[in-house]
């Protein structure tokens, strides 16, 4: 590995603040300083593989250290050590790929299996399969398109972006939370908090884009990998993922265009993609054009924008529109929207005699203009209706599947999924929804029971005994987010 110094025409047209040593603050959250072994000594003439990584963390200290350094030798660290751990990260019960080897099959002879994929990589013989399309419901009504990966596919997907991770989550930045390795949507949700009760922001823009994924330019995307990959076996590699197609029906198409959702490679590239397009540029726009305040969280390709001034909000909203029109995508007009939020927003409205302030949706969570009991603003989260009603629907399903089960294995399984609600909706100011859900989630139960047979003795007298049985009461499992996001950011990139 060593840096190549050789001109290249930079998408973006200037040096932007990530050469920043120890992490500057950004928007709302920096990059920080990662802690660990990242200062560790390299061992001399070792393979990077589970056990080893010290030849990962001396990529990650030179991607660190120098933005511009790009990295000529990096297939190596795909080694069958690495492979094995990714093979072994899989789900065992993930649905298989277009050559229909299971998780199991493959297991079978492991070793040999890893050993043989380890060579095919290395020597160039390796061919990537095509995915496997497939479509699930969104909440909406409409389907989403899956492709499903090949087994062998998708442990060396994840064992390459392991690899490349090292490099790229040196650059991305605080505002992108999406898939990256230690941010959940909560981080998303705890920084959005805080940036909204913490900064002037008086304007939120909700905002995504159309059909992201099935619009990526495939020649900006290599281009872009090629600010910080010169090895030329790696992006080879991605290349034959982004060529390899989708089959459906029995009919092979070719990508011309996007990358399969469900991929192991995917959300890398989408979040090197948006890094480039949108997340380098928003923060150059602030810095050159704002004239107050603006704040940015990203997760994925839906994203969430705050400013002081309308008129900042609306120069750049168009500015966005052109600049993604350059690189093949566009906002979604129908879910992209400027509204008055903020700590000022429900004392206008209600000056104006407009009523309540108007809402927007993130991450499952509708965001309603509140306040303290003191007084003060505060942003409030709730389930968004329309996901409560698409679960629900699904769970009506399951339970009706389930009822001829015996009660305490359909009461083990209930309960399970009403602690996996409550696990992700349990966020402060979100017990009344977190009720609803239990309540309704009880009265679907007790219809199927009465279901099972016409001479049914399931009363509500009995559900009551069984509701205190087997399902747990829900509470919130998530702190405040100001207590989560300064203890995860204190001392490194402070909120400003």
């Amino acid at each position: 590995m060593h840096d190549d110094r050789k001109s290249d025409d930079l998408v973006v047209p200037t040096k932007l603040p990530n050469n920043a040593q120890g992490g500057a603050a950004e928007v709302v959250e920096g990059r920080g300083s990662p802690k660990g072994n990242a200062a560790s000594e390299t061992r001399p003439r070792r393979g990077a593989g589970v056990g080893v990584s010290s030849e990962l963390d001396r990529v990650r200290r030179v991607a660190r250290k120098d933005k511009d350094v790009r990295f000529t030798a990096l297939l190596h660290h795909v080694d069958v050590d690495r492979l094995r751990a990714a093979y072994w990260a899989l789900k065992p019960k993930a649905a298989p790929g277009v050559d229909g080897v299971t998780w199991k099959d493959y297991g079978q002879d492991l070793e040999e299996n890893l050993r043989d994929l380890h060579s095919r990589v290395h020597r160039g013989s390796y061919r990537a399969r095509p995915s496997r399309r497939v479509y699930i419901p969104k909440p909406d009504g409409r389907r989403r398109p899956l492709g499903i990966s090949a087994l062998e596919d998708k442990l060396l997907q994840r064992a390459v972006v392991e690899v490349l991770n090292a490099i790229y989550e040196t650059d991305f930045l605080g505002c992108s939370y999406g898939f990256r390795p230690g941010r959940s949507p909560h981080d998303a949700l705890d920084a959005l908090a805080v940036g909204l009760r913490r900064k002037r922001v008086n304007w939120v823009l909700d905002a995504d884009f159309r059909e992201f994924f099935t619009s990526l330019d495939h020649r900006w995307l290599m281009r872009f990998l090629e600010h910080r990959i010169a090895d030329r076996r790696v992006l080879r590699l991605i290349g034959k993922w982004l060529a390899a197609g989708v089959i459906e029906k029995g009919s092979w198409t070719q990508y011309e265009e996007g990358v399969p959702q469900g991929a192991s490679v995917s959300p890398l590239l989408a979040n090197v993609y948006l890094h480039y397009v949108f997340d380098l540029w928003a923060q150059q726009w602030r810095r050159r054009h704002a004239r107050g305040d603006v704040m940015i969280v990203r997760f994925a390709d839906d994203f969430v924008m705050g400013f002081e001034y309308r008129d900042d909000a609306e120069r750049f909203w168009a500015a966005l529109r052109d600049r993604l029109a350059q690189f093949s995508l566009e906002l979604n007009a129908e879910k992209t929207r400027l509204i008055e939020f903020g700590r000022f927003a429900a004392r206008k409205h209600q000056a104006r005699g407009l009523g309540k302030p108007e809402t927007f949706r993130f991450l499952g969570f509708t965001h309603i203009c509140g306040s303290s009991r003191s007084g003060h603003f505060k942003p409030l989260r709730i389930t968004d209706s329309k996901r409560m009603r698409a679960k629900l629907s699904a769970l009506k399903g399951k339970i009706e599947r389930r009822r001829h089960l015996p009660i305490p294995e359909q009461g083990r399984w209930l309960a399970s999924v009403l602690r996996g609600h409550a696990n992700y909706y349990g966020v402060p100011g979100n017990q009344k929804a977190l009720y609803a859900f239990r309540s309704e989630a009880v009265r679907l139960w007790f219809m199927a029971l009465r279901r099972r047979s016409q001479r049914t003795t399931v009363t509500w007298e009995r559900m009551r005994r069984l509701r205190a049985r087997w399902l747990p009461f829900l509470t919130i499992t998530h702190p405040w987010p100001d207590a989560r996001f300064d203890a995860r950011t204190q001392g490194r990139s402070p909120v400003r």
